[in-house]
């Protein structure tokens, strides 16, 4: 009998995650910026010291958007540079390349055959994606299913998620309870870790931080590109004396909040609200503090990629430790619904 575990108490406070398996996965879908950062990465890096931590390089899902062979395969080694460099611990966690453990696809068909089409339908993640121009295929309206198969595969109990990730660890517990219903009890049935100040970081223009919007900060970009890019934060038309009330709702200092001490963000809003403060002289600092932040992942990043070898066994590793809790499992749904 597998349990319903929740790492939330009668009250709603949340436990310990020791003992728990937690599950993360980030797309290859370009450059590494802070909204993967803040809203994936540092999460899963912090979570690693707290239970048995699971992340992979999610290269299957990129199919639903990137049609580049060699751009996914760069990409890939990307993500596996970045998550490395930003302090991920391959001795404390389990990193591996979703396409490194096929069994996730037949997972994701058995899950598949019990979907509900009005499951899938009211998933605002495929409206979203087509409005902004990726093409409706079956991949992208399928997506949350292969996302249920990566997160039951491994006995999920914890998946640390940004807020507007939520609806898919929702409609991964939907599925996994009609699947135990109908086959018996087979999986553990997860739940959602967000963190509430850091759920959605905005872009440079005030939307959610995303590629596909083209409105990202890059992390290991180029120091005169990068700055150019939090120069051109998009700011409203009134003057530096003027006071602005509303000094926590702005883009830059929003951002400044993520990367800069406390004291020092704190400051910045101080000065913005009462007026007096420029907008040049505060993107300015964002700057200078979103590059002081990285300093030492960019140390890292970079005697990464002249150790490539060892970036290749520690995928190769991961893969190897998540098959063997992968087999098990689809194994036991085979055999829950009659394939063995």
């Amino acid at each position: 009998m597998f349990l319903k575990l929740s790492p939330f108490d009668s009250d709603g406070a949340l436990l310990a995650f020791l003992g728990m398996r937690i599950l993360s996965g980030i797309q290859p879908s370009g450059t590494l910026h802070l909204g993967n950062y803040f809203g994936m990465m540092r999460p899963a890096i912090e979570l690693q010291e707290q239970g048995e931590a699971y992340y992979f390089i999610a290269n299957y899902h990129s199919m639903t958007s990137l049609h580049d062979p060699e751009m996914r395969r760069k990409n890939t080694l990307d993500v596996a540079l970045d998550f490395l460099a930003c302090g991920l611990d391959p001795k404390k966690s389990i990193f591996f390349r979703q396409s490194d453990v096929p069994e996730v696809c037949e997972l994701s068909w058995l899950l598949t055959t019990l979907t509900p089409m009005g499951l899938l339908e009211r998933c605002h993640s495929f409206k979203d994606k087509v409005a902004h121009g990726l093409s409706p295929s079956h991949g992208l309206f399928a997506y949350p299913v292969l996302m249920a198969a990566d997160i039951l595969l491994y006995d999920s109990n914890i998946v640390p998620v940004g807020r507007d990730q939520k609806q898919h660890v929702e409609v991964t517990r939907d599925i996994a309870t009609k699947f135990n219903q109908t086959y018996g009890e087979t999986f553990v049935i997860p739940v959602e870790r967000i963190h509430e100040t850091m759920a959605v970081v905005p872009g440079t223009d005030g939307q959610k931080m995303s590629k596909s919007y083209g409105n990202v900060i890059n992390i290991f970009g180029d120091e005169k590109a990068t700055k150019k890019t939090i120069m051109s934060l998009v700011m409203d038309s009134r003057s530096p004396a003027e006071p602005k009330p509303d000094a926590d709702k702005n883009i830059a200092i929003q951002l400044l909040k993520l990367v800069a001490p406390p004291e020092v963000a704190a400051d910045f809003e101080n000065r913005l609200r009462a007026g007096g403060l420029g907008y040049g002289d505060l993107k300015k600092a964002l700057f200078e503090n979103h590059w002081s932040y990285f300093a030492n992942a960019r140390i890292q990043r970079a005697e990464l990629t002249q150790n490539l070898d060892y970036v290749e066994s520690t995928l190769q590793a991961g893969a190897n430790r998540a098959k063997i809790v992968a087999r098990s499992v689809l194994k036991r749904a085979r055999i829950a619904c009659g394939l063995e």
